[in-house]
């Protein structure tokens, strides 16, 4: 057992300045006591900096290992490298303070397949290959079906093989040679089919939807969750009010995957998506904030590992740029942490600094709600209780 020391606190919903004292017992906080509290074990104190739960990015890629063409490249990789890349993603997504991910993606079962080989890296809650078209957006790893009857199975395989969630590529997608992400890859009643049978069988949907009519077909389909959520036409970008109301009168969550490697220069392909719709990647900070303000539920997920403009590790970066287009920065904290863990299936046990909850936390200097930048530069990270 023992105790960390800390100026404030944001326990996953709100932020405490008077200090705290927070007891570990193995896995799980025990107790939060007010700052200068006596405890009968050793304390760990960090005057100054703040707590928060471990941050969890709900859409990366492990298999990707961030590299030009990362997407491209995933065929290349032999079983044992794929694995070691998986772990070298994980490993890079807990140094920036990640405790646990959402994996919308592998190549062949690869992440479905890794899961609890090992208690050492973030908490992986996982899809397995995405269900897209044949040729469509990330056909490489192994999902392409056509017609109804294929992609029943195709949904019936992922509960077989152990998958926590089904991802359907709705549109096309930026980084796939030959796919348009203002295009429809599946129709609203193919959507509708494959939530019936993971209704069935258990299991969430999440779309991948970049064009304003994949998003209204998810929509129509009763998804869970939409991934990128651009509202692109064929050459501009049209948020349109009524599929807004929709959006938030469902609680259909959203993923906007903001945030960019500082520096980095995005890929040919995103930059011709972003001329050909007059936007940049600021005014897709402040369509979030919009989607925000209306009301719609955000998560920060980062998309990491599909490019060098998309490393493993970037979630604070995806925070910040929320808080940048103007969400107000508890929000954005919460999208990153308990609203986060709840969209992945872990909200009794991740996302909170609580009793019971697991152990998992990120120390920051100063308070991040004053500077959200912070979030760049952990001063500690502990991962089920263990300092990382």
């Amino acid at each position: 057992m023992f105790g960390v020391e800390v100026s404030g606190v944001f326990d996953g919903v709100a932020y405490s300045g008077g200090g705290a004292v927070v007891v570990v017992e193995g896995e799980r906080v025990v107790e939060v006591l007010p700052g200068g509290a006596e405890v009968a074990c050793e304390v760990v104190r960090y005057p100054g900096a703040t707590l928060l739960p471990g941050l969890i990015d709900v859409h990366v890629h492990l298999c990707c290992d961030g590299g030009p063409g990362a997407l491209d490249r995933i065929p290349e990789c032999s079983d044992g490298e794929m694995v070691a890349v998986i772990e070298n993603s994980l490993a890079a997504q807990l140094a920036a303070g990640v405790t646990a991910v959402r994996d919308l993606g592998d190549r062949s079962w690869a992440v479905v397949d890794w899961q609890d080989r090992a208690d050492v890296y973030p908490t992986v809650v996982a899809s397995g290959p995405p269900i897209t078209t044949p040729l469509g957006h990330c056909w490489n790893m192994g999902g392409a079906v056509s017609g109804l009857d294929e992609l029943r199975r195709a949904v019936d395989e992922r509960a077989h093989r152990g998958a926590d969630l089904v991802k359907i590529m709705a549109s096309g997608g930026v980084n796939t040679p030959g796919t348009d992400p203002a295009a429809v890859q599946f129709s609203a009643e193919e959507l509708t089919a494959v939530v019936s049978e993971a209704r069935a069988v258990g299991l969430p949907v999440v779309a991948h939807a970049h064009s304003l009519q994949s998003i209204k077909n998810a929509l129509a389909a009763g998804v869970d969750g939409i991934e990128h959520c651009s509202f692109l036409t064929g050459d501009s970008i049209d948020v349109a009010e009524r599929v807004v109301g929709e959006l938030v009168s469902s609680r259909t969550t959203v993923c906007p995957t903001l945030g960019i490697k500082p520096g980095a220069v995005p890929p040919p392909a995103v930059q011709e998506m972003l001329r050909r719709t007059g936007t940049d990647l600021e005014s897709r900070n402040r369509l979030a904030a919009k989607l925000h303000h209306a009301g719609v539920r955000l998560v920060s997920g980062s998309d990491g590992g599909i490019s060098p403009g998309k490393p493993h590790g970037l979630l604070p970066e995806s925070v910040i740029a929320m808080v940048n287009g103007g969400i107000p920065t508890p929000a954005a904290l919460a999208s990153a942490t308990s609203l986060a863990a709840a969209t992945c299936g872990l909200g009794e046990t991740h996302g909170r600094i609580l009793p019971t909850y697991t152990a998992n936390f990120l120390l920051v200097p100063g308070n991040p709600l004053a500077d959200i930048t912070t979030l760049r530069t952990p001063l500690a990270i502990y991962l089920r209780g263990r300092l990382v």
